[in-house]
């Protein structure tokens, strides 16, 4: 329970220190008097030094009352983690010049995490070596360009961990579900094959999933906006609808046939003249 403290007076066993030994005790209090409190002069710690003295006990009540301790001797613990928070404190007040610029360790630890949280910012965004490698990586990527080449490149981050790590592709496989079928009547759908998967860039919808490209310019909205990108916003907009809904049909589907499974397996038993159950 003392090892910071002694760790912070440089003590020579912060670890092992063992308050109940008595030995260990009293030399430790001759130490802590002599190198890091010095409330006595030097002359006057002959008895608290004499530790093999029956009176010693004593002598260190004394001392306790001196430096106005509130703990009494048969407080031991108390009594030195009190004193260990004094000798500290003069420490500190001995050297304050040495000690008032260290930042703790959680501070350290603080800046460092921040630091690993934000890696791109010491980067030389007007590099053109960088400006080049960023533009190449998001036409690879397809992801839209920006006049901030840092935005790009913390889009390009943010898409690698959250799509192409192991684990996501690992998880992206286990849970992908190609849904195949024909879609008719819904606006100008008849007879074309469409493979699921999730539409997020309409010049390569299947960079990011397996799946079957949808050419939009092939496919009727049934409306106009009046703005060709709306258009296209709600060309895939339906198309996510009706994969949707081809997904719930299936579900329904299952149930129904779930259903009959139970329901329509009729017993015959010709002795009886019944039909069912």
């Amino acid at each position: 329970m003392f090892r910071r403290k002694l760790t912070a007076l440089d003590y020579h066993n912060p670890s092992g220190f063992n308050c109940k030994d008595e030995t260990e005790f009293r030399n430790f209090i001759v130490w802590l008097e002599d190198q890091k409190i010095r409330h006595y002069k030097i002359e006057d710690r002959g008895n608290l030094r004499n530790i093999h003295s029956s009176d010693w006990p004593k002598f260190f009540e004394k001392y306790l009352r001196d430096v106005n301790c509130p703990f009494k001797i048969q407080d031991r613990q108390e009594a030195i983690d009190w004193l260990l928070g004094l000798a500290v404190r003069l420490e500190y007040g001995d050297n304050a010049e040495k000690y008032k610029d260290l930042a703790p360790d959680n501070k350290k630890n603080t800046d460092n995490a921040a630091k690993n949280a934000e890696p791109l910012i010491n980067l030389d965004v007007n590099n053109p070596d960088f400006k080049a490698g960023v533009m190449a990586l998001a036409n690879l990527l397809q992801i839209q360009r920006h006049d901030d080449y840092l935005v790009m490149l913390k889009a390009i981050r943010i898409l690698v961990q959250e799509r192409l790590t192991q684990d996501a592709v690992a998880k992206a496989n286990q849970t992908k579900e190609i849904h195949s079928g024909l879609f008719e009547g819904y606006g100008g759908f008849q007879g074309q094959l469409f493979l699921g998967g999730l539409l997020t860039d309409t010049r390569n919808p299947s960079l990011w999933c397996q799946g079957l490209p949808v050419a939009l310019d092939k496919h009727i909205l049934g409306f106009d906006t009046g703005d060709a990108v709306l258009n296209e916003a709600a060309q895939i907009l339906r198309l996510l609808h009706i994969e949707e809904l081809r997904e719930l049909q299936t579900k329904i589907n299952e149930a129904i046939v779930a259903v009959q499974a139970i329901i329509a397996d009729p017993k015959t038993d010709h002795r009886l003249g019944k039909v069912g159950r």
